[in-house]
């Protein structure tokens, strides 16, 4: 690693603490996303943890605002298990944190969820055969929604 004089450290802290308010004004991040860019910048550790704590002391960045949000925004299209997937390995929150958000949050009706999406695809129990129900039941499966959810609305009279 180079030598750096004090006064250069504080030149790049000042620039890691602008790029860092940058970032967030164009949009809301988790500090994991926030840490990612900064880095990809090619700032040091030291100096993003830094700017990090910086933007975090105005309450710029807060992950369980964040959470909240996103679980809020898009619960009504997607199902739980999607979102804490979509957090917790795309947005980098603790799965912690997630189910914390969760508990304070009024929790979200799925199987009007699956019947939304049964409409959409034009699903009637009586027309369809065993093979374009498989193919609900597996595509419903792989968006998160429990298997006993999917057959229960599906045995419904849409």
């Amino acid at each position: 690693m180079d030598y750096q004089c004090p006064g250069q450290q504080e030149q790049l802290l000042r620039k890691a603490k602008l790029k860092a308010l940058h970032l967030l004004e164009r949009m809301d991040r988790t500090e994991a996303q926030l840490r990612e860019k900064l880095l990809a910048v090619e700032f040091e550790q030291e100096i993003v943890e830094q700017a990090i704590v910086y933007v975090k002391s105005f309450g710029y960045l807060d992950d369980e605002r964040y959470v909240r949000n996103y679980i809020e925004y898009r619960s009504h299209q997607k199902s739980r298990r999607q979102l804490e997937q979509e957090l917790q390995f795309r947005k980098g929150v603790s799965s912690e944190l997630i189910q914390k958000v969760y508990e304070e949050l009024e929790p979200t009706d799925e199987k009007e969820l699956i019947r939304r999406y049964l409409e959409k695809k034009h699903y009637c129990s009586e027309v369809c055969d065993e093979k374009q129900k498989q193919r609900l039941i597996a595509s419903l499966a792989r968006k998160g929604f429990r298997i006993g959810d999917i057959l229960t609305v599906m045995k419904e009279e849409l």
